[in-house]
């Protein structure tokens, strides 16, 4: 999927809503433990109740990879699972030298064919650009995250530049790639920051977790990070994905992703964007 493709789903579905597949085995319903492949049984459920109100999909790759090869084939189930015209994301957060970033990119958009992956920036252009030499594929860089964490490295000011470190972040990947394959991570929790992104980064989108369990504001995000194409993909994952613990937990999900996306078709009318 490339970038205008992704803008005119956002435009068609009135909504910049990514769901989060969060699956912890421990949290699905106990009724779907019984069951030959659980993870899959939870997120099918999921998808079949919030695909109408999403434009994307995050499964957290810990996830799945923390439970060994049946992780992985109920990744894979998942992701075929997924209607075509939904964006996906690998929430992978991959960095390293780059032939080991040749093999994740290989990985990620050739066997799995995600659409995206979550990259850290810290090794440098080599570990980030095997990723952006996929075409109609996109990096989602972190640059400002929403955990406590965030503050032993991200807001510290080169002495030379006067920039924060999350900031040096963004104006040198702008010069990796563009907002055709490139975006960034910013977190909910921060949304007086998304005015300064936008005037480095007017133009790509911004994966913005942190909606709902984490305290991040819908309205906070839109109001200071939405651009003329929208520009945002907003997640939520155990606001939606674990809004209910009863057999009724699907048709819950789609009741909280619904609300999310009537919210945002009213800041996509605002900014003209629909």
């Amino acid at each position: 999927m490339n970038r205008q493709e992704l803008v005119a789903h956002i435009k068609a579905k009135k909504s910049f809503l990514c769901v989060g597949l969060d699956t912890d085995i421990e949290k699905i319903p106990n009724h779907l433990k019984e069951t030959e492949d659980p993870i899959y049984e939870f997120n099918k459920a999921i998808i079949d109740a919030t695909k109408d109100y999403c434009v994307a999909y995050k499964p957290n790759i810990a996830f799945y990879e923390s439970l060994g090869s049946k992780g992985w084939s109920s990744l894979e189930k998942t992701l075929n699972y997924i209607p075509k015209d939904i964006f996906t994301i690998a929430d992978a957060k991959r960095g390293d030298i780059g032939n080991t970033s040749k093999l994740y990119a290989r990985a990620f958009f050739e066997q799995m064919d995600f659409d995206s992956i979550t990259v850290a920036p810290y090794m440098g252009s080599d570990s980030v650009l095997p990723f952006l030499s996929y075409e109609n594929k996109f990096v989602i860089l972190l640059a400002l995250t929403s955990n406590e964490g965030a503050l032993d490295f991200q807001f510290m000011t080169s002495n030379s530049t006067g920039l924060k470190l999350y900031e040096k972040v963004i104006e040198k990947a702008s010069t990796w790639g563009n907002p055709e394959n490139l975006m960034f991570v910013v977190g909910a929790t921060r949304p007086e920051m998304l005015k300064n992104i936008r005037k480095l980064a007017p133009d790509n989108f911004l994966l913005v977790p942190g909606v709902g369990a984490q305290g991040g504001s819908l309205e906070g995000v839109a109001m200071n990070g939405m651009n003329k194409d929208c520009g945002l993909l907003v997640n939520s994952s155990r606001g939606v994905i674990y809004a209910d613990q009863s057999e009724s937990f699907a048709t819950v999900a789609g009741e909280k992703a619904k609300e999310l996306q009537q919210e945002m078709e009213g800041y996509l009318k605002k900014f003209g964007v629909i």
